[in-house]
């Protein structure tokens, strides 16, 4: 086997190799392409020359057999395209040629994830569905079983759908293939001469234990977690060749998993990051590429451009879109794959991320004076304590949640406490409430370990803290801070001031934040509402969003920076301080 693919690698050619003709094409500048897909493309041109060198073949053969599959086997369905064979593009051609033509020194596949980021309407469910056919019927597994995944069953019907209308147009898979379910009603494919089959799949139908040769996974950008790749990944452990295969337009939110994928296989293409398992196309623009302003930066997150749509249609897209702002953001983010936040944010995500930090060296910082915000809480929201340095423009945030109820607030929150728990970026008492007694221990700590002259806090469940604080004999003076739009009568603090100051710090990259990804999370939930007077307080995007943290960081920044510029003596401000262990 290993002597055959040698042989190959050696007289393809891009008249015969359609997966490396459009990688030249790419890199060449004839084909028009994103960063991320000519630096997709450069890899695969320098695996071809160096690859050998690391156990990676190129099998040209099996590359081209996979298209062929396509174009003889395969016919489109729906409008126009019923009953035409589906003739891969070239973008489809280097993606299906790359999963299938590449292996590794043992023959086996190479490429053991894959995910594609393309534009709204490029045809990426049809190749899916097409790829799942593949892997049932022709890829030589015996018992395969294929798997249209995702979190809702009426997502993964989607694809699914697409599947079962290929086997009708195709006479050669309806001949082979058994439907199960009537008509518009199927709910599996069996390909009874290998025992294999392909049905849909989702995180809520309770079925467990599936150990897919091929899994499809529609709408990455929906996902509100990795629950149903990793289910997929789980059952991956015991065949040799299984292929995860991720499809999705741009999404919104960059706490996501869909955008960890994104990142993640951007690196891997621009070889930043080396797993040779991972295979990423994604279309992008360039820096600088305006789609509002040139049409000629198109086709770089449209691959299908003039086949499965026309111009017209973006031109159409762009232009209602100019007309109604709120539109911009979804015509950028589904028709260019740009990741642009749906709703106005309070921060955008590049601003926000630019200030976190991952080796911050907090116990250098033991001596200068720090600065506390308190936001607490009952059962449902996160209690968040922010630490702010105001020389250094440091700022670090705890947060805790109740572990008796932790897994379910994971579940309809939609966000990962459990592993934020593991990696040490969440605090989980016992209880089905916060016991603030855990609380008070860790500022007693922080107190002990930090110069904390102060800390702003929102009164709700103050005085329940109070004695929990005594008890840990903290002196750290505790100062009430205004949560609308009116200042606290003692302390003159109020949010609309602490958010600006808030806004300076971040905006002019003074700030820098300890990173954690529940905080981050926090800034993505974090909308605005404002008053006649202009005069702004956050607010949360969704129910069941959390901003605590960032309330949190607010009110510490608040009780630095402000007190501090009206005053000057921060010790002298308040004529009737709030002092706890007195």
């Amino acid at each position: 086997m290993t002597k055959k693919k040698n042989r190959t690698n050696s007289t393809s050619s891009s008249l015969t190799d359609l997966t490396t003709h459009y990688a030249t094409q790419v890199v060449s500048g004839v084909e028009i392409a994103g960063p991320d897909i000519r630096h997709a493309c450069q890899r695969h041109l320098r695996d071809l020359s160096t690859g050998n060198t690391r156990g990676l073949l190129w099998d040209v053969g099996s590359a081209q057999r996979a298209i062929r599959f396509f174009s003889s086997v395969l016919k489109l369905n729906g409008g126009i395209y019923e009953g035409k064979p589906f003739n891969l593009l070239p973008w489809q051609c280097f993606i299906v040629g790359t999963l299938f033509g590449w292996r590794n020194n043992e023959g086996q596949r190479r490429f053991r994830m894959a995910y594609v980021e393309a534009g709204k309407g490029s045809g990426k469910s049809p190749l899916a569905a097409g790829i799942g056919l593949y892997c049932l019927v022709a890829d030589n597994e015996a018992r395969a079983e294929v798997y249209a995944a995702a979190t809702k069953k009426d997502q993964a019907m989607i694809l699914f759908r697409d599947a079962v209308a290929m086997v009708d147009q195709s006479p050669k898979l309806a001949e082979r293939i058994q439907k199960s379910g009537g008509a518009g009603k199927e709910w599996n494919l069996a390909f009874l001469q290998a025992r294999a089959f392909f049905r849909p799949i989702s995180a809520d139908d309770g079925q467990s234990g599936p150990r897919p040769h091929c899994a499809l996974i529609d709408e990455i950008h929906e996902h509100k977690s990795n629950q149903v790749v990793e289910m997929m990944r789980a059952g991956t452990k015991g065949r040799q060749q299984a292929l995860i295969f991720m499809i999705t337009n741009s999404g919104h939110n960059k706490t996501s998993v869909c955008y960890d994928y994104h990142e993640y296989g951007r690196k891997v293409a621009e070889g930043s990051i080396e797993d040779y398992s991972f295979f990423a196309f994604i279309c992008s623009l360039d820096e600088g590429d305006d789609p509002f302003k040139d049409s000629g930066c198109w086709k770089k997150a449209n691959p299908s451009l003039g086949h499965t749509f026309s111009e017209r249609y973006l031109q159409e897209q762009v232009t209602q879109a100019r007309g109604m702002p709120a539109k911009e953001s979804l015509v950028r983010r589904l028709n260019f794959c740009q990741w642009v936040d749906a709703e106005n944010p309070w921060i955008n995500s590049d601003s926000w991320m630019a200030c976190e930090k991952t080796s911050l060296d907090l116990a250098s910082l033991a001596n200068s004076p720090c600065y506390g915000g308190l936001d607490l809480s009952g059962k449902q929201d996160l209690t968040a304590l922010a630490l702010y340095w105001p020389e250094e423009k440091v700022a670090y945030v705890e947060f805790w949640t109740p572990k008796d109820t932790l897994l379910e607030r994971a579940r309809v929150d939609r966000v990962p406490y459990d592993t934020w728990l593991r990696a040490g970026y969440l605090n989980a008492p016992p209880g089905n409430a916060i016991n603030l007694g855990f609380v008070a221990q860790r500022i007693a700590e922080l107190s002990a370990r930090y110069t904390l002259n102060r800390i702003a806090y929102d009164a709700y469940h103050i005085d329940y803290l109070r004695p929990e604080l005594e008890n840990e004999g903290v002196n750290t003076l505790l100062t009430p801070h205004g949560q609308g739009f009116g200042k606290s009568k003692q302390s003159g603090l109020w949010m609309p001031r602490s958010i600006e100051l808030f806004e300076q710090r971040l905006l002019g990259g003074e700030l820098r934040i300890d990173f954690n990804p529940c905080l981050r999370w926090n800034a993505a939930n974090t909308v605005i509402e404002e008053d006649k007077n202009g005069n702004r307080v956050f607010s949360k995007r969704r129910s069941n969003g959390r901003i605590d943290g960032v309330v949190a960081l607010a009110m510490a920044i608040g009780a630095a920076e402000v007190l501090e510029e009206e005053t000057g003596d921060l010790d002298g401000f308040l004529t009737n301080p709030i002092m706890v262990g007195l």
